[in-house]
């Protein structure tokens, strides 16, 4: 199964990280691409939710269960869509300065090989440019870490 892994660090705590990565609800207000978020079911564990991602004329739904365990990770299992599978992992991890390391891993098989073939190298440029939507969202609400935050991946 095609996937990428990146390895994150960044000056805010893992608690403010893993909060703003279970804010599934907040996603079309920063994420490219995501037109729609609708939280299904929400626990201190588990969530179920659906997001609409669209470019153009394009729409399609994808429903995940969510299993939380704050602050350590957060793990999305796809369960509909258009996709034959699409699971990720997100691992904070707390750094001694009091930032954290975050670690996301995203796994993923469409159903058509070819489609896949062809959509793996937009894949990896979109995935980057979500993770800097993410990263820009902990600047808007927790202070600014573009000094900061790098790659170590």
């Amino acid at each position: 199964m095609p996937g990428i892994h990146e390895i994150r660090r960044l000056p805010y705590s893992r608690e403010q990280m893993f909060d703003l990565v279970a804010d599934v609800g907040h996603y079309a207000r920063f994420l490219p691409w995501v037109v729609a978020t609708r939280v299904k079911s929400d626990s201190d564990d588990l969530m179920v939710a659906d997001m609409i991602v669209g470019f153009k004329s394009l729409r399609e739904k994808f429903t995940s269960r969510v299993h939380k365990h704050r602050p350590e990770w957060i793990e999305v299992h796809y369960v509909d869509g258009p996709m034959r599978d699409l699971d990720n992992r997100w691992t904070f991890r707390a750094l001694p300065d009091g930032g954290c390391e975050i670690e996301f891993l995203v796994e993923f098989t469409f159903r058509n090989r070819v489609f896949e073939a062809m959509a793996g190298q937009y894949f990896d440029r979109a995935f980057h440019r979500m993770v800097a939507a993410f990263e820009a969202r902990a600047d808007a609400l927790y202070g600014n870490s573009s000094s900061s935050a790098h790659s170590v991946a």
